[in-house]
């Protein structure tokens, strides 16, 4: 019959192997040789042969299925960390399922209700939080879970970020050596580490060069609110000669606001810095400044934490942060020789 299921074992008749051979050459990082594989793949494509994979998970009780959530993909950044955590998991065997949250932890409970259904090995959560509750809960079912660009006061939870408050320092600290006096900022959601870490910083190295910051709004780390909140900002004559926004996704907005409504010149009437340093902060329309997140070792170290946890369940939490760099680019203006 044309619709008929071939099993494993017709494809280990056909290769002249056991069905355990074939069972190990569709198990990730299982021994099997060279030529057995060959013959097992050799009989799979003759025979239209597929593994089934959630069978085989109820069977070992590993999905090998890695839920990641992740919110604000209308930031420049998830979408390349989605790509590139899914990749890198997809060499070690796993599969990524990708499930969207709104950034507050209400809203993340009923998304991980959902991934513990799917029983999965290990969770990312990119750009959100959850309660200390549910990663118990987590942490009893045997499921590891890591923040990415993200950190929460838990000991359980392993988190992989960029030193967010360095960045921030940084940030106000050119500023200062630019000569600016009258500083704005512009917050992104204040329910996130990111958007506290990076403020804080901020205005550490503000008061560490005699400044403080003069004008402060904000933008949810949206484009539309940041886009308000720059407009409200830079209404008035009395406005500020440098702003930093928390990421640069808001950066985009606040530049397009300030040049097509307000017929602001940057960086000769203000300058404006980000944070990221997402492909677009590098097009000639933006050449924005902006504090770079080391993405790939983020990804990097991610997968080695949730696979570890995974492999060894008793290994304690890890937080971990990178250094960035700072990126300057023409919107900022230029220090004097």
């Amino acid at each position: 019959m044309a619709n008929e299921k071939i099993t494993s074992l017709q494809v280990a008749l056909k290769a002249g192997v056991s069905q355990s051979a074939v069972s190990r050459v569709y198990t990730p990082g299982a021994s099997v040789s060279k030529a057995t594989r060959e013959k097992v793949d050799k009989a799979a494509t003759a025979l239209g042969y597929r593994p089934n994979v959630l069978a085989r998970a109820m069977i070992t009780g590993k999905s090998r299925i890695i839920g990641l959530v992740v919110a604000y993909l209308e930031n420049q950044f998830y979408p390349e960390v989605v790509e590139r955590l899914s990749i890198a998991l997809q060499a070690e065997g796993y599969h990524v399922l990708v499930f969207m949250a709104a950034p507050t932890i209400g809203d993340v409970q009923d998304v991980m209700k959902e991934i513990l259904d799917y029983q999965v090995d290990g969770i990312v959560l990119a750009s959100v939080s959850m309660s200390s509750e549910l990663t118990a809960r987590c942490s009893d079912h045997g499921i590891p879970v890591v923040l990415f660009n993200r950190d929460q006061d838990d000991p359980l939870m392993s988190s992989v970020t960029t030193d967010n408050r360095r960045g921030g320092r940084e940030i106000a600290a050119h500023f200062a050596a630019l000569g600016h006096t009258k500083i704005g900022y512009i917050a992104g959601f204040e329910g996130a580490s990111t958007q506290r870490d990076r403020e804080s910083g901020f205005r550490d190295g503000l008061e560490e060069a005699g400044l403080a910051v003069s004008f402060r709004e904000n933008g949810g780390f949206k484009y539309e609110m940041a886009r308000a909140a720059a407009l409200e900002m830079f209404a008035g004559s009395d406005r500020p000669d440098a702003a930093f926004v928390c990421n640069d996704h808001m950066a985009f907005a606040v530049m397009d606001a300030l040049r097509s409504k307000l017929g602001l010149r940057i960086p000769e009437d203000v300058s404006i810095a980000g944070f990221d340093d997402v492909p677009i902060a590098a097009w000639p329309a933006y050449d924005l400044t902006s504090y770079r997140q080391p993405i790939n070792r983020m990804v990097a170290q991610t997968v080695e934490t949730i696979l570890t946890r995974i492999k060894d369940p008793a290994a304690p939490p890890q937080k971990v942060q990178f250094q960035g760099e700072l990126i300057l680019r023409g919107s900022t203006k230029t220090l004097k020789a």
